[in-house]
């Protein structure tokens, strides 16, 4: 299809609109480094695996492997805030990709969203404190919702329409996206996927270096 032709396009947020993979690869590690490092690498090894799940996860797959019982919620809560105190200020700062403007102009017809793993309230106000939201008539979605959640209620809800697309820098944008239905296409910019590009081969799934080679 062509890119004018789709009625909905979604985005992932992380490595697709901000350059802020890393910002968020470093955070998850310093936030544990107070448990060793060791543990910490293990957490940033494990957050760059699964990258598009939401933060609540991967702090409570790390508290459930290396903690005892007993102190896994107050940990929990405690990297919780660790990790959106050293996010906040990388987020704020990080390159935004430009290429968006120009994206928008070829597809004036389409709505547009974010559909992230990120907080939802932290994504809200990062987009509005950088005059980003009014690119997103259609919304800013993210975490505890998770992404099938998002797709499965805005499609229920008509807020997505097909056709539809959803540009990721993961494999489980990929899998979340496609398990509803929407056309997908791998940004290869800013990802963290090591193997994203035998991946997308063995999936037939079209990828992208950037959002101007999308326009083309």
């Amino acid at each position: 299809m062509k890119l004018s032709d789709y009625s909905t396009i979604a985005f992932d947020c992380d490595g697709v609109i901000l350059n802020s993979n890393k910002v968020k690869t470093n955070a998850f590690y310093d936030a544990a480094l107070p448990y060793g490092e060791n543990n910490a690498e293990e957490l940033k090894k494990y957050h760059t695996q699964n990258g598009g799940i939401s933060r609540f996860k991967k702090f409570r797959w790390f508290v459930d492997y290396f903690l005892e019982r007993s102190l896994r919620n107050e940990a929990y809560e405690q990297l919780l805030t660790r990790y959106a105190d050293i996010v906040e200020k990388g987020l704020l700062n990080c390159e935004f990709n430009k290429d968006l403007y120009e994206l928008k102009k070829q597809t004036p017809n389409a709505n547009w969203l974010i559909v992230s793993g990120g907080s939802q309230s932290e994504l809200r106000a990062l987009f509005k404190e950088r005059n980003l939201a009014g690119l997103f008539e259609g919304g800013i979605y993210g975490s505890p919702d998770s992404k099938e959640d998002i797709f499965d209620r805005e499609l229920e809800q008509n807020n997505i329409s097909v056709p539809a697309l959803f540009i990721g820098d993961s494999k489980y944008d990929y899998f979340s996206s496609s398990k509803y239905g929407l056309d997908f296409v791998f940004l290869s910019q800013w990802t963290e996927v090591d193997d994203w590009k035998s991946f997308c081969e063995e999936n037939g799934i079209n990828y992208v270096d950037s959002l101007k080679s999308l326009n083309q």
